[in-house]
């Protein structure tokens, strides 16, 4: 009897070594997902707050690029209230607030492939984004005689270093002038690339950063999942190995 009693007792204590060590892999988990939510959280609050973007956003009308970004502002800060109610129900080994933590992990696992999903096919090449920008582009040159539009190419243009929607080609397809912007103040040819190109490229280069970190974070949420269904069976041994003494 007292074999029996202490090889049950060997076995409650490597199931508690097991226990500690899944909660505290846990804890280190919700610790590096806080500081990824903080990031992107600080990261696409930046892109929608970054002076001068709106401008650009509202002038191309691409306010599409936006539902993304504030996708992951949404998720960024969730994932930083989430990622703190983790810790204390890993450390409280509460089955009950690990179930929950589980349901939030899986919430946020859709919320940063979605974000990070819409937010790319808004930014890349051959996405979404491009036919909106082609469109604007081709309609301010159909319309360069006008003030507006004529101040738009310009600024684009010029700031850009692009001609025309896809390259200034278009310019004699909508038997329009070549405007001087559209040239190389250095070489004075015509730009080769057209806006569409260059302004994805430049969508481009925010976006991914915001993916990258979403994604990562989508990673650190599946394996939250898997250690919390783990640590919950295990507390379920351990009270019925605890009963059984």
């Amino acid at each position: 009897m007292a074999g029996k009693g202490e090889g049950k007792g060997e076995n409650v204590a490597k199931l508690a070594n097991r226990i500690a060590a899944i909660k505290y892999t846990l804890f280190c988990f919700n610790i590096v997902s806080w500081i990824i939510g903080a990031g992107l959280f600080a990261f696409t609050i930046y892109i929608r707050a970054e002076p001068g973007f709106d401008e650009w956003v509202a002038l191309l009308d691409i306010y599409q690029y936006y539902i993304g970004v504030y996708i992951l502002i949404g998720t960024g800060a969730l994932v930083m209230i989430f990622s703190f109610l983790g810790c204390c129900s890993a450390l409280m080994e509460h089955s009950t607030a690990l179930y929950a933590f589980i349901g939030t992990q899986v919430f946020l696992f859709l919320a940063t492939v979605v974000g990070s999903a819409i937010i790319l096919d808004f930014s890349t090449m051959n996405s979404s984004i491009q036919p909106l920008i082609r469109q604007t582009m081709l309609r301010f040159i159909m319309t360069s005689e006008h003030p507006h539009s004529s101040a738009a190419l310009k600024l684009i243009q010029e700031s850009i270093g692009c001609c025309g929607a896809d390259g200034p080609n278009d310019y004699m397809v909508l038997r329009q002038p070549l405007p001087l912007e559209c040239r190389d103040t250095v070489t004075g040819n015509a730009f080769f690339h057209g806006c569409v190109d260059e302004l994805t490229w430049f969508l481009e280069d925010k976006s991914m950063w915001a993916a990258v970190m979403a994604m990562v974070l989508s990673a650190i949420h599946t394996a939250n999942v898997v250690l919390g269904i783990v640590l919950v069976q295990a507390l379920k041994r351990e009270e019925e190995a605890m009963y059984r003494r």
